[in-house]
This record gives C-alpha cells, sequence and structure tokens, in this order.
C-alpha cells in the first residue's frame, strides 16, 4: 500500500515537472518570436528612405555611437528594448542572453550609421554583422528550447 502510494506521488511529480518544463518552452518561444518580430519592425524601420534619425556618442562606450529616434521611431525602439528585457527575463542559458545582446548591438550600429548615410548607403558590413548576430541567437534560442542548431543558410 506504502509502494503504490509513493509511485503515485512521484508520477505527480514527473508529470508536474514535464508539465513546467513545457510551459516555459513555449514562454520562451513566444520570446523568442516577439524579440524576432521587433528586431525586423527596428531594421525595417532604419532603413526607410524617409526615416529620420540622429546619433549621439555613448556615453560609456568610446568611439561608439547612439542612435537618436523622433516620435515616429520611438515606438520601434522601446518595442526592441522591451523585447530584449523580455529575452532576459525568460532565458535560461547565458549564451542566448549574449547573442540576444550582440543582435541588439548589431541593429543599433545599422541605425546609428543610417543617421548619417541615406537609406541605401549603410555599408553592407554592417548589415552581414547583423544577420551574423542574428544567426547565433537563433541557434541559442533553438539549442534552449531543445532543437538543434542550423548551419548559416545566408546566401553569399
Amino acid at each position: 500500500m506504502a509502494l503504490g502510494g509513493w509511485l503515485s506521488l512521484r508520477n505527480q511529480d514527473r508529470m508536474w515537472k514535464r508539465d513546467h518544463e513545457r510551459h516555459w518552452r513555449d514562454i520562451r518561444l513566444r520570446t523568442y518570436d516577439d524579440f524576432m518580430r521587433s528586431l525586423r519592425s527596428y531594421v525595417a524601420f532604419v532603413v526607410e528612405g524617409d526615416t529620420r534619425i540622429d546619433a549621439a556618442p555613448h556615453p560609456t562606450i568610446p568611439g561608439e555611437q547612439m542612435p537618436l529616434f523622433d516620435s515616429a521611431g520611438r515606438p520601434y525602439k522601446e518595442s526592441l528594448e522591451a523585447a530584449l528585457m523580455a529575452v532576459r527575463l525568460v532565458s535560461s542559458r547565458l549564451e542566448t542572453v549574449r547573442a540576444c545582446i550582440g543582435t541588439v548591438a548589431a541593429a543599433r550600429e545599422v541605425a546609428a550609421a543610417r543617421a548619417t548615410l541615406p537609406a541605401g548607403s549603410v555599408p553592407s558590413n554592417l548589415f552581414e554583422a547583423l544577420w551574423a548576430a542574428e544567426h547565433e541567437f537563433l541557434n541559442a534560442a533553438r539549442i534552449e528550447v531543445d532543437l538543434p542548431a542550423l548551419p548559416d543558410m545566408r546566401r553569399r
């Protein structure tokens, strides 16, 4: 009788753990999807021809520029910043957080360059760095939700 009760409790504990893991996997997938959507919207806004962006020196990183947005660009910036914070909140792996931060930094570099250049004149190496950072984030996120990493499938 005691053995049956113990087995029942053990099975309930396993079910709870499986449900808990599945719940957090779903939360992470949604959060990472939201981050990628915010990133893509931010970049699409930045490269539009009539977008107005200013840049100022970063207060703590010498030689780096911070993009500054007007009221039209502020929602894109705020959405990306909020998505970054959400990833930092729900991620269980430091690699995923670092890759997310790197992706946001690369997107900011594109925006800062756009502050002084026309839409079609942003150097391609900045976009290459952005897409490489995005790929690193995607693979870190995939590993975190128990999916295999993907090879780099960008056209060259």
